[in-house]
């Protein structure tokens, strides 16, 4: 398998979860705040693919929110370390990350938002979490280092990369790698085309409705956490749904990789593909065999749906 010409080994930071846990924490539970506002601004999208963020060269972003006549635009800047918010009118403003409780940043970011001509009402709790505090009450969650967050954002760019890649090998329904801010992990998902069985729902702090609806199709989905919770440092993982027979027993790539019978995927060591030989072609790897476990163990007709990687200027030969 051929990847693009890319950085070296050095170009993907260590990301030692327990020396960032609590940035990450505050972290997450902002983007979730952000991710709010583009929610309730932006009509629904299959799967709740409206919802997510995206990685840029500078952190993250909603992309365009619609916003009257025009549109908004919400970034985390892990450069300069600001949250930049910018109407598609010339108005501007920036907030500083920097070390603050989430009540803090929510109200900050609410307020800035209506001075800017556009007040916003988000449902005021965050999803996904153990025993969510609403945002505005929340003064427990402050610790930010700036330095530990840009890491974090410079292992997206090296992932989001090489998931961006991997997502050129299929012509099916493919989600866009995108950033959730629920579960707080990068991800890119493949779809047979088929329906699937309703998912039972069950996750923390999040409606059945919405879980129901993003697992309504068949799907092999691979991304990227940071660590925290069931995993306890940054890992890879893949998993199908529905899960298929013998799925968890199928031989994946690389070696570092193992099926994790409790949460139902398999896992790969971020720092495994961190210090592989080629980190690109070590995730690339993983991403393939697994997506082949889910595929062929599911009965997928992936001579329709796949085809070679992408290069840049080839077209696609039909």
């Amino acid at each position: 398998m051929t990847s693009l010409a890319t950085p070296g080994p050095e170009a993907w930071p260590a990301l030692p979860y327990a020396e960032w846990r609590d940035t990450c924490t505050t972290l997450h539970l902002w983007t979730q705040v952000v991710g709010k506002v583009r929610t309730a601004l932006t009509p629904w999208l299959n799967h709740s693919w409206h919802v997510a963020l995206y990685v840029t060269a500078r952190g993250l972003t909603t992309s365009t929110i619609p916003a009257a006549q025009g549109a908004l635009q919400i970034d985390f800047d892990f450069v300069d370390q600001q949250l930049v918010l910018q109407l598609s009118d010339g108005q501007l403003r920036r907030l500083p990350l920097e070390p603050q409780t989430v009540a803090a940043f929510h109200d900050r970011l609410l307020a800035s938002l209506a001075d800017l001509g556009m007040p916003v009402t988000i449902h005021g709790a965050p999803n996904e979490v153990v025993e969510p505090i609403p945002f505005a009450e929340d003064t427990l969650h402050s610790a930010y280092d700036g330095a530990a967050a840009r890491r974090f954002w410079q292992a997206l760019v090296q992932i989001d990369r090489v998931f961006k890649q991997f997502r050129t090998g299929f012509i099916g329904k493919s989600s866009p790698s995108h950033f959730f801010w629920g579960s707080f992990d990068l991800a890119v998902t493949r779809f047979s085309g088929r329906r699937a069985p309703m998912h039972p729902g069950g996750f923390p702090a999040m409606p059945d409705d919405i879980t129901r609806e993003a697992y309504s199709h068949e799907v092999s989905s691979a991304g990227f956490w940071p660590g925290g919770g069931p995993v306890d440092d940054a890992a890879f993982y893949a998993y199908a749904y529905p899960t298929p027979d013998g799925f968890g027993d199928a031989a994946v790539q690389p070696e570092a990789a193992a099926f994790n019978a409790e949460l139902g995927e398999f896992l790969l060591p971020y720092d495994a593909v961190r210090t592989a030989p080629s980190p690109d072609d070590a995730l690339l790897a993983f991403l393939q065999s697994t997506y082949e476990a889910a595929a062929d163990k599911g009965g997928w007709d992936r001579a329709a749906l796949e085809g070679p990687l992408g290069v840049p200027r080839v077209p696609r030969p039909v």
